[in-house]
């Protein structure tokens, strides 16, 4: 299969047809439905042609559902997987699973949620990536002319914590119900942390979370590309302490991520880069209204969150696109 340029360049379960048919009992829509055009080569993929690269993933019958979901909200023109996959920037599509389906599944929005070790975050990220592969002609080297790339697009997916959250969840930020289960697809960068071990105060560690979030990208990109933050249970713990909610907290971080463009602007500071020297002289937002999304994940123990950078956004590049999981 590896010959034959099957695979992401890791071992892959061979799919015969009874793993397949093992792999179809996990939905309840018809194996010969089209689920979605896959770029970029916008190929008509059936539920069966999920289910085979599913298998190939090693994922289990019941993720497919959230496979399904996945792949179709990252084919869509907001989400724009074509230009993610051409793009030479070092992102791919992320993904944030919220609702019911996180425990019936087993997902790991705990310990290591981004990182390796549990079946269900890292196989349905990789089954996607694989039908972008096989089905929709996306590999490495072709239409995917990432300059350096990241392992997370081998397949980046976990959870949310939302039992151990006071605030309400990315999901229902997006629009969703509690009751709902959502897949979040985001175009992203690798992961990188971000360390406070002093602040006591919700205040404190906001000015510090702030201070991490204005390098996203580029220190001197404004507007044009989101993020998302990965607020761990120590840090969020500051909140709950403090009595904020998610919009007292996106009120008081956007406080903080104002930017004076004479500090950005192409000269400044001797650098070259930066925003045409037209746009100085103004403050403006480091985000677009919405262009940050908080999760909440992670292990209890260790005072670090983690911040991952997107690509442009809008009509030129991708916005982030949730969808239902339906079984």
């Amino acid at each position: 299969m590896f010959d034959r340029d099957w695979t992401d360049g890791l071992p892959v379960v061979a799919p015969t047809e009874v793993r397949v048919e093992r792999m179809l009992g996990g939905t309840s829509r018809d194996p010969s439905s089209v689920v979605a055009l896959v770029p970029p080569d916008l190929v008509e993929c059936t539920v069966e042609k999920v289910a085979v690269n599913a298998v190939m993933a090693g994922c289990r019958p019941e993720y497919l559902p959230v496979v399904l979901a996945a792949l179709e909200a990252i084919c869509t023109d907001e989400f724009n997987m074509h230009g993610v996959l051409a793009t030479t920037m070092s992102v791919g599509p992320i993904f944030v699973v919220n609702g019911p389906i996180v425990g019936e599944i087993g997902m790991n929005h705990g310990v290591n949620a981004l990182g390796h070790g549990n079946r269900a975050n890292s196989t349905i990220g990789r089954a996607v990536q694989l039908v972008v592969r096989n089905v929709g002609g996306g590999a490495p080297g072709g239409v995917d002319r990432a300059t350096l790339g990241h392992m997370g697009k081998q397949g980046f997916c976990f959870a949310e914590d939302e039992e151990g959250s006071p605030w309400t969840t990315l999901a229902e930020d997006r629009g969703f119900d509690r009751a709902q289960s959502t897949v979040t697809a985001f175009c992203g960068e690798g992961p990188r942390l971000i360390v406070d071990q002093q602040s006591r105060s919700a205040d404190s560690l906001t000015r510090m979370l702030a201070d991490g979030l204005l390098g996203v990208v580029s220190s001197r990109m404004v507007m044009g590309m989101d993020a998302m933050l990965v607020l761990s249970p120590e840090h969020m713990a500051r909140y709950r302490d403090a009595g904020w909610d998610r919009a007292r907290f996106i009120q008081e971080l956007s406080a903080h991520l104002m930017v004076d463009t004479d500090t950005i602007v192409a000269g400044a500071g001797d650098i070259d880069d930066g925003l045409p020297t037209g746009l100085a002289g103004l403050t403006l937002s480091k985000f677009r209204p919405g262009g940050l999304l908080v999760v909440h994940a992670g292990g209890t123990a260790g005072l670090f969150s983690a911040i991952i950078g997107g690509w442009v956004n809008g009509p030129m590049g991708s916005d982030p696109v949730t969808k239902e999981i339906i079984r």
